[in-house]
């Protein structure tokens, strides 16, 4: 009951500190998430446009305000919101009345971009789905504050959870949680997108995991499975990603045992590795099927509208050619950046750390959880895209890994001998 206060403490706690920005959150992408939850609400094309940009421009109206309050040269001048609100709301309509008056009525989205823009947030309804009654009940503006609270608090539990399952003390899990919070993990999960609802299904899947390595193999598989068809639903590239991930994580584990790498019983072992491999692997075969049966965006509409500024320009002739030599780039410069300012790098090298040297079996399946993030950048090596979103991942690495490491100060040595082979 103590370790349940705890928790819940923790998440009421995060949750009252984003009340210090329940506006000026959004991003453009979150103008289709938003709409498309209007219009599953049962809202027509141009109602979901209207409470849509009345959300963007609020929002982005509030940033202004910020921002100019601490101007040295401008915080004496009139507050531009209502200003910086006409002109968005003019902008949006403009794009919006055009588009409809041509006949662009279909979908769930407002069209606010080309359609070929559009098709890619048409085939990701779980977090609209997910924002919807919070919508219809809430309002715009408190409904998307309150759902991202939910989702990024429900976050920091699954981290606990994570690491209880694999034995941690109670102490080593709470503080899993607490950096779930303070990390980029819990300020990435409150912006109205989609990366908090992949890091709580990422968490999910690691915590079936982590019951399938306990003995709970029923249990844990299909949380695994549920946690990938989920994530299909929100993004299927991640679910494609993590799939393949876990499903390699399962081959490293297997090729280890049978090498001798581990001393348990072999019968158990082997047994929870098949189960969970198995699914990865039919997550990776059946993604890709699954959304060319459905006509989803292909690799390369992703490449073309990397490379054409979400195809603004004219498609690119050979977009892989220039794909690769952009990644290569991307790398360079991202590596760079990171030397400068190290707190990244040294966090992954003392998450896996902590995460194989305390859990060897299981550790591999945190890795494998992280490296989603790092083939999420991989896919969209744009170093402009709102920060560190696209990565943001790979932070659960750190968020699982590090607590690890504590567990030697705060655990027995009974325990420690008790999980060290975990």
């Amino acid at each position: 009951m103590r370790a349940r206060a705890w928790v819940l403490l923790l998440a009421a706690g995060f949750a009252l500190l984003q009340l210090a920005s329940v506006t000026g959150r959004v991003t453009p992408d979150t103008r289709n998430y938003v709409s498309y939850a209007l219009t599953l609400g049962g809202a027509g094309m141009r109602e979901s446009a209207a409470g849509t940009i009345d959300h963007y421009c609020g929002s982005r109206a509030a940033t202004a305000e910020r921002k100019q309050s601490v101007d040295v040269v401008r915080f004496r001048a009139p507050s531009p919101a209502a200003r910086v609100a006409e002109e968005c709301r003019r902008e949006l309509w403009r794009k919006v009345d055009r588009r409809l008056t041509a006949g662009r009525s279909g979908g769930h989205v407002a069209p606010f971009a080309s359609e070929r823009f559009q098709r890619i947030f048409e085939v990701r309804p779980g977090y609209p789905l997910l924002l919807t009654p919070f919508v219809a009940v809430f309002g715009v503006m408190w409904g998307v504050w309150l759902a991202s609270v939910l989702i990024a608090a429900a976050g920091g539990v699954l981290a606990f959870l994570v690491l209880r399952a694999v034995r941690a003390p109670t102490p080593v899990a709470l503080t899993g949680q607490a950096l779930y919070y303070v990390l980029p993990c819990g300020a990435t999960a409150m912006r109205p997108m989609t990366e908090g609802l992949l890091l709580a299904l990422t968490l999910a899947a690691l915590w079936g995991c982590a019951l399938a390595r306990e003995g709970r193999v029923r249990a844990g598989v299909l949380l695994v499975g549920g946690a990938l068809s989920a994530l299909f639903t929100v993004k299927h590239s991640q679910a494609l990603f993590l799939g393949v991930c876990l499903a390699g994580a399962c081959a490293v584990v297997a090729v280890r045992r049978v090498r001798g790498g581990e001393r348990e019983g072999r019968e158990p072992v082997q047994s929870w590795v098949r189960a969970v491999g198995a699914v990865s692997a039919g997550a990776a075969v059946c993604t890709p099927a699954l959304a060319w049966l459905l006509h989803y965006p292909a690799s390369t509409e992703s490449l073309q509208d990397l490379l054409t500024d979400h195809f603004t320009r004219p498609d690119r002739a050979g977009p892989w050619p220039e794909f690769l030599r952009l990644e290569f780039r991307f790398w360079v410069e991202w590596g760079r950046r990171q030397l400068t300012q190290p707190l990244f790098p040294a966090a992954l090298v003392a998450g896996t750390w902590g995460a194989l040297r305390q859990r060897p079996v299981f550790g591999w399946f945190v890795i494998a959880g992280a490296f989603t993030g790092i083939l999420n950048q991989a896919g969209h090596p744009d170093i402009t895209i709102w920060g560190d979103r696209l990565i943001v991942v790979a932070w659960l690495l750190p968020v699982l890994g590090l607590p690890l490491l504590l567990e030697r100060v705060t655990a027995p040595r009974s325990s420690l001998d008790v999980v060290s082979a975990s």
